[in-house]
């Protein structure tokens, strides 16, 4: 026993020197060592004061602030702008790192509604600056008609807005051709939004995209925009003459517009990562959800980047040792828009929407901010959640929306998945497989008590408590916040 732990007192010391300690930790070793031989104190004592030392000399190192990450953890449209607008008082900077102006956020303020795609929802703190990462692709007719739109509500975002010098750009041809093979997928259509995304992650991809970096030198600019747009133009659904490509128009929208881009373009890898260094607080927003990741979510049914936690890294540029708390958004129930399976929708026997998704429907005035598209609705899948709080690793989940399930007679909880009989014990990446799940439920008794004033979680209905505590029981991850109502101050905190 005396030979092993000496063994590990020697690795210990090992890693102090590897770490930036080892002549503070070598000298307290010594001490150690005298004073036990001095008292008789045990080999174990001295192990323990070292372990403590360790410790002491990795938090003297891990200067800096912290990046807290808000990610949705279902199909989208959860209300992750809610909770980013309410933390970012506390934050100095709020990141987008992934996905484009296919992503909406709609934030209520006294009233007022706030619809975000390319811009940050932290814009409406003014002393926030929000950072549009390298991940993100950007339409600039859309940014700029945001920012002006911003601008007209009498939101002071000037020396606020930082874009990456490292974002592709969405060209209108982008949008064209998506739109062209949406419609050439007939019946086996995807669902995009339209938004030029997918064509723009592609052009990416290729290595033949076009940066907004690339407008610093306008004539680079040119010649890459005309590369781009020559192959897009070959591309199958672009050959007919509504999708046109007018590159002069291009170019010379693009000259109009310089100036105004030009003191927005950073280089944000150096800008983050110096601001955390210098102790700033972060705050990462993320696009779309877990379930829509190119590589995680219900593929072909997805959007063509990364919005779970992976994105932060590769659409920012900091390391995973910066990042703090992970925040999962997660509505009281699930929703999703386009196509593919979606195991609790509350659908009739013959496919139709149900009284139940009617009432989350309406309640929850589920259509898309981006496209104004009717959301799907059905119950909470703890399955898929379990999926998704696996992938990201959150500390702490907001449940939004709690208040739309006021006035149901019961809840239920989709608990478990079934395939032809047997249960799984993860989602299958199969879409046949998943869409051939059946789900099993656990029936909760709903309330009628208005909940939209609750400022504090006793002050909710037993049965909406134990709603809340159930969700919590079963994904092992704390419920946080709970959303009460639409407006920013409809939250409670626990």
């Amino acid at each position: 026993m005396r030979r092993a732990a000496l063994s590990r007192l020697g690795r210990l010391a090992g890693s102090a020197f590897a770490i930036g300690g080892g002549a503070a930790l070598m000298s307290h070793a010594n001490h150690c060592a005298e004073a036990q031989s001095a008292t008789g104190n045990s080999i174990m004592d001295m192990l323990e004061l070292l372990n403590k030392k360790v410790d002491m000399v990795q938090t003297s190192i891990s200067k800096g602030g912290s990046a807290d990450v808000v990610l949705g953890a279902q199909w989208g449209d959860e209300g992750k702008g809610k909770l980013v607008d309410m933390l970012c008082g506390a934050y100095d900077i709020c990141a987008r790192v992934a996905g484009g102006s296919n992503a909406g956020h709609t934030i209520i303020v006294e009233g007022k509604k706030y619809a975000f795609h390319l811009v940050p929802s932290g814009i409406l703190n003014q002393r926030t600056v929000c950072v549009i990462g390298n991940g993100v692709v950007v339409h600039v007719p859309s940014l700029l008609k945001e920012l002006d739109s911003l601008t007209a509500a009498g939101i002071d975002w000037k020396d606020r807005l930082k874009i990456s010098d490292r974002a592709h750009l969405v060209f209108d041809f982008h949008q064209e051709l998506d739109g062209a093979m949406e419609k050439k997928r007939g019946r086996n259509k995807i669902g995009t939004t339209k938004k030029g995304i997918g064509p723009a992650y592609a052009s990416k991809i290729q290595r033949n995209g076009v940066r907004i970096g690339d407008l610093k030198h306008f004539d680079d600019f040119v010649l890459k925009l005309k590369t781009l747009a020559e192959y897009t133009a070959s591309m199958p659904g672009m050959d007919d003459e509504d999708s046109h490509i007018d590159i002069g128009q291009e170019i010379a929208y693009y000259a109009s517009v310089r100036e105004r881009l030009l003191p927005l373009i950073t280089d944000t890898v150096s800008y983050v990562n110096d601001a955390h260094d210098a102790g700033a607080k972060i705050l990462i927003e993320g696009a779309n959800a877990t379930m829509l990741d190119i590589d995680f979510g219900t593929y072909p049914y997805v959007t063509s980047s990364n919005p779970s936690i992976g994105s932060v890294f590769t659409g920012l540029g900091i390391s995973a040792k910066k990042l703090g708390d992970v925040y999962g958004i997660v509505k009281a129930y699930c929703t999703r828009v386009g196509e593919g399976p979606f195991p609790t929708e509350n659908l009739t026997p013959d496919g139709q929407v149900d009284e139940i998704g009617e009432h989350l429907g309406m309640v929850g005035r589920e259509w898309g901010t981006t496209t104004g598209r009717k959301r799907r609705c059905g119950w909470l899948d703890i399955p898929q959640m379990r999926y998704s709080c696996k992938i990201n690793g959150f500390t702490h989940l907001n449940l939004t929306k709690l208040d739309v399930l006021t006035g149901l007679k019961e809840i239920k909880l989709g608990v478990k998945y079934h395939l032809h009989g047997v249960e799984l014990n993860e989602m299958p990446a199969s879409l046949r497989d998943f869409s051939e799940c059946e789900v099993e439920y656990e029936v909760m008794p709903g309330w009628t008590e208005d909940i939209s004033r609750c400022t504090k979680f006793e002050e909710l209905p037993i049965n909406a408590q134990s709603y809340v505590l159930r969700i919590e029981q079963l994904l092992k991850v704390k419920v946080r916040w709970i959303g009460t109502g639409g407006d920013r101050i409809d939250m409670i905190e626990r």
